[in-house]
């Protein structure tokens, strides 16, 4: 008998980590009815008629329920769905793969094998001098104070948190104005399938404190006045697996709640995955992005922390095109901060789009406002800032509102795949002919041989050394990026942020694929700042970027 119950518990056991998670992808949906009226919020429909959505489209259709059924009598078990690429995710034992396999009414079957990576760092839990220039520098640097000038504060504009939890969201006096005016719209924890998400991890808790929370009347984020939901997806220390369906449901929940911006400060990588996966066509969390973006929401993902690592580059869905990516700035420099994942895509498309603060000032359960660091929190910096923007202007596409937001940025035309266009300006919207006269602040002559870049006196200020030079990505010298980043500071301890302007040299090598084959950063020691032998670059562009004066010449 003894025999028997351990053979039997044995192939339990293995039954059991013999299961995998799979999509399983359906033929079609054919006489399935929906009522776009009945299962839409009112701002999920008016969002379609501005961008040209149809209403009864075929991605928003449910799935077949006699196709759900079948499935479910032979799947070990049902982990969710997903209407807008008619799939089911399910765990299958190999059997129960090849017999689905077999269905006359499935499609394809993928694998799924995704690691959720939290573009955060370690929380800091005591309080130093320099916090309260920080908690108004992470404001400042946005120039956030135009837009409270101009009483823009997000108001109408519905935001949707994807994360792992919201501890505190409904007791702390950070998120009451939010309460006492009922703009928590719903609810819903994925994991749990039931609305209540004010438990688990803080991360959603702080992200939220990022986008719209208030302390003594001093802002966190912007969009103190928007709309929220909130939704649970992730159960960090639980899992090694993410929960992409999760994800997929919640974007989809947004959808159809009404939702104009995603917040998802999250991000996808795998030991099934490689760097060149990251194309935004390959992972199904990138494409719903992009699928996202075409029923017109504003999708915000924090491009993630993997600078330092072994991986380096953003992951999904902060790959997909139709994604705005954010990037983290050190306050210290107001240069990338060393944790902030790089970019570009696989198909050298430019990653990130902006950049904010990676070093902020969030609230967190148990240690109230304090200091912490991630990209998870430079993305809902931005989404505060989005959702002030779209209020301004409601006649704004999210793809208009996406294009103006790279526009706004401090660097803006330079780009590059640390910073990329910098960090957005509110003055471009509240003030756009402010500085439209302002002088060069360089001069760039050419000769037959070189070019010669040259700072103007009146703009020649040697700043205090940050770094030497910052050489982040040389693509076609290495094939990586080298280890030659200076140490970010992390507590303000000691140190006040890097006003606006730092005196930095930024320029570009732009080949003719488009991308770019070289960036670099320069400190500002001397007025002749560059010379470039034209013979070796020839048909390449270059861009140079000081103190808000960009320029473009292509060798020839």
């Amino acid at each position: 008998m003894r025999i028997v119950l351990v053979l039997f518990s044995f192939l339990l056991f293995n039954a059991y980590f013999s299961q995998e998670k799979y999509w399983v992808y359906l033929t079609d949906k054919d006489g399935v009815e929906f009522n776009p009226h009945n299962y839409f919020d009112q701002k999920a429909i008016n969002r379609r008629i501005k961008n040209n959505v149809p209403l009864n489209h075929f991605t928003d259709r449910p799935l077949r329920t006699d196709y759900q059924d079948k499935i479910s009598h032979i799947a070990e078990f049902i982990c969710g769905h997903t209407r807008w690429f008619n799939a089911i995710a399910c765990k299958l034992t190999p059997q129960q793969l090849i017999e689905i396999q077999n269905l006359a009414f499935v499609k394809e079957v993928l694998a799924m094998s995704t690691r959720t990576v939290f573009a955060e760092g370690n929380d800091y839990k005591e309080l130093h001098k320099g916090e309260q220039g920080l908690l108004e520098g992470q404001i400042a640097s946005m120039q956030g104070k135009e837009f409270t000038k101009k009483g823009l504060t997000g108001k109408g504009i519905r935001i949707c948190i994807i994360d792992a939890g919201f501890p505190d969201v409904n007791t702390s006096s950070i998120y009451q104005h939010i309460r006492d005016n009922n703009r928590i719209i719903k609810t819903w924890d994925f994991k749990k399938n039931k609305p209540d998400i004010y438990k688990y991890s803080s991360h959603g808790s702080t992200v939220l404190s990022c986008i719209a929370g208030k302390t003594d009347g001093v802002f966190i984020g912007l969009a103190i006045d928007s709309e929220f939901l909130l939704a649970r997806t992730e159960r960090i220390l639980y899992e090694g697996d993410a929960e992409e369906e999760d994800w997929l449901m919640a974007i989809e929940w947004a959808d159809k709640n009404g939702a104009d911006i995603v917040n998802s400060s999250l991000g996808y990588t795998s030991a099934r995955h490689f760097v060149e996966d990251m194309d935004g066509k390959t992972c199904i969390i990138s494409k719903a992005g992009n699928l996202a973006a075409r029923k017109g929401i504003l999708v915000i993902n924090a491009a993630g922390n993997e600078g330092a690592g072994n991986w380096k580059y953003i992951g999904a869905p902060a790959d997909a095109d139709s994604v705005l990516s954010v990037g983290g700035i050190n306050p210290w420099t107001g240069l990338h901060t060393s944790f902030s994942s790089y970019g570009p895509t696989a198909d050298h498309r430019l990653k990130p789009n902006l950049s904010a603060f990676g070093h902020v000032m969030g609230y967190s359960p148990g240690t109230g406002v304090h200091e912490t660091q991630g990209t998870s929190f430079s993305s809902p910096l931005v989404a505060g800032f989005a959702a002030c923007v779209w209020q301004s202007d409601t006649t704004l596409t999210n793809m208009e509102l996406f294009k103006k937001l790279e526009e706004s940025a401090n660097l803006h035309p330079y780009f590059d795949y640390a910073h990329g266009y910098g960090v957005p300006q509110a003055t471009y919207f509240t003030d756009p002919l402010n500085g439209t006269e302002e002088s060069e602040t360089f001069t760039l002559d050419e000769s037959e041989s070189f070019i010669q870049i040259t700072i103007k006196d009146e703009h020649f200020t040697i700043e205090d050394k940050i770094v030497f030079d910052y050489f982040p990505y040389t693509f076609n010298k290495l094939n990586r990026i080298p280890w030659l980043h200076f140490q970010d500071t992390y507590s303000t301890l000691d140190s006040n942020i890097k006003k606006s302007g730092a005196g930095y040299f930024y320029y570009h090598i732009e080949n003719d694929a488009g991308y770019l084959d070289e960036y670099l950063v320069l400190s500002v020691y001397e007025k002749n700042i560059l010379r470039i032998r034209k013979s070796e670059n020839i048909g390449k562009t270059y861009r140079f970027h000081y103190k808000g004066t960009s320029k473009k010449i292509t060798l020839e």
